[in-house]
């Protein structure tokens, strides 16, 4: 899967299931700060992951995602294992 498929993806999820700002997507956007997401987002997107990209969120890893960019890259590192 592309690089730009993947950010594609994420972008749609965050606004149309997440509802997230359009204004706040951004690459350096943190997730928990700038985003909005909360603990309840992040069990959805945990479920959202699998059914897009085929595999599940390793929560340990996670610990170390802070801004957009890095979960992109985290999903293109999961995705071409």
């Amino acid at each position: 899967m592309q690089r730009t498929d993947i950010e594609e993806k994420v972008k749609n999820f965050l606004l149309d299931e997440l509802e997230v700002d359009e204004e706040n997507i951004r690459d350096d956007a943190r997730l928990y700060d700038d985003m909005g997401i909360d603990s309840l987002d992040l069990v959805e997107i945990v479920v959202i992951v699998d059914r897009e990209f085929g595999f599940k969120i390793n929560p340990e890893e996670m610990k170390n995602v802070s801004t957009l960019r890095q979960f992109c890259d985290y999903i293109e590192a999961n995705t071409t294992k």
